[in-house]
């Protein structure tokens, strides 16, 4: 029987995503191994991310700051805003170096069968920025899945008449699948792509 303290540290990891309790029996372990002063950082950056990493009062993703680097950033392309579900779709995408516009992070995807109705995702305050901002294009950038389009819809029924232009990302990322898991190459692709869901005349 494992001691209460390793049992109770296996449990916390492997409520981690993609952590079994196999995975987090070997972490749990090899953090023991670790040097006091090791365990201690690890222990601290994981407090010290949960205190003072918060939204953007932008576009919702995460930071630091009042206002995220990208959204702060001026040689951004304020024109064309990028939605995406979750704050870590940013950085997938930032990663390919393709992308210059800036993003509106919705938290969420609609899924009646989870009880996830659009009051609960961040499309309010997207309304309001494009009425203040009057943005060029919108690219929709949620995932491939059956929620993902659901929102896609709907986000293009509701903004139709407030947008020039309003994108979705190509099949370039296989179907129910995350942005997350997507290569570079595959996520440049699937821009370069973009199919006009709304464009007006």
């Amino acid at each position: 029987m494992l001691p209460l303290s390793l049992e109770q540290l296996i449990q916390e990891l492997s409520k981690l995503p993609s952590i079994g309790r196999k995975t987090a029996k070997r972490l749990a372990f090899s953090i023991l191994e670790k040097p006091d002063r090791e365990a201690h950082h690890l222990a601290e950056a994981i407090v010290q991310a949960k205190q003072n990493i918060s939204s953007c009062n932008i576009c919702y993703g995460l930071s630091e700051e009042t206002v995220c680097s990208i959204c702060a950033n001026p040689k951004r392309n304020q024109d064309i805003i990028c939605i995406v579900e979750e704050p870590k779709n940013i950085y997938t995408i930032e990663k390919g170096g393709f992308y210059f516009g800036v993003y509106h992070v919705l938290h969420g995807a609609i899924s009646p069968i989870h009880g996830v109705s659009p009051d609960h995702l961040k499309i309010r305050e997207l309304e309001s920025r494009i009425q203040n901002t009057a943005p060029k294009e919108v690219i929709i950038a949620t995932n491939p899945t059956i929620e993902g389009e659901a929102t896609a819809h709907y986000l293009t029924d509701l903004l139709q008449d407030r947008v020039n232009i309003i994108s979705r990302i190509a099949r370039g990322i296989p179907s129910g699948s995350d942005m997350e898991f997507a290569d570079s190459v595959t996520l440049t692709r699937a821009f370069e792509g973009r199919t006009d869901y709304f464009r007006s005349q």
